[in-house]
């Protein structure tokens, strides 16, 4: 269990709900956000063990010229084949928990009153079953699917077709909001988004 002094909650959400939006907003309050995404980000960087592991199990083709990552490529492998996911998820997902289990470790110890753990697969299971103090407590950013297929489509250049199939690779947006503690619904104005997050955090550090 987590000291008293230190409150430890989930956030999850989908692909183009708003999740690191909402992620930064909760770190420019003063909580400490430790981000699975940005975590393998830095594991995939040239050089890094992981990246070596994924081009021997997807080819060549997934590095750029300059022998960094082709995230979109990788992404257009893996969403659209079942057996490749599930590889990349092998490589990737053991040590990245390792890593976040270790940065929560150092805020737990720096005494932190509030980490917010930023994991897009919180509820697939994966890291409920790495650690042995998963979050008990999670908050999901919430937009309805139609919008997250046009967020995806505007921000990425995707089809409609792609945008769905990374939609069906996770589990769905209304399944996570209904296994939440705290939903925010980032599906209006921005500062619709930042009042929501405003008055969680505040309840979150009342009671830290």
């Amino acid at each position: 269990m987590l000291p008293a002094m230190t409150r430890m909650v989930g956030l999850t959400g989908g692909i183009g709900t708003g999740k690191s939006t909402v992620a930064r907003m909760l770190a420019s309050l003063g909580a400490v956000v430790i981000d699975a995404d940005a975590i393998v980000h830095e594991l995939q960087a040239p050089g890094m063990p992981m990246l070596g592991e994924l081009a021997a199990a997807f080819g060549p083709e997934i590095l750029l010229a300059d022998g960094s990552l082709d995230r979109a490529r990788l992404g257009q492998l893996a969403f659209a084949d079942a057996e490749l996911r599930k590889r990349l998820g092998e490589i990737t997902h053991p040590t990245v928990v390792r890593e976040m289990a270790r940065r929560l470790d150092a805020a737990r110890a720096a005494g932190a009153p509030l980490v917010i753990v930023d994991n897009p697969l919180l509820f697939e299971g994966r890291a409920r079953r790495a650690r042995s103090d998963p979050p008990e407590e999670t908050i999901v950013v919430y937009a309805p699917a139609a919008l997250q297929i046009a967020r995806q489509c505007a921000r990425d250049g995707v089809t409609p077709e792609f945008a769905k199939q990374r939609l069906a690779a996770q589990l769905p947006i209304d399944e996570k909001r209904a296994l939440a503690t705290w939903v925010i619904d980032n599906s209006g104005a921005l500062a619709d988004t930042e009042r929501q997050v405003r008055e969680l955090h505040a309840k979150l550090t009342a009671r830290a």
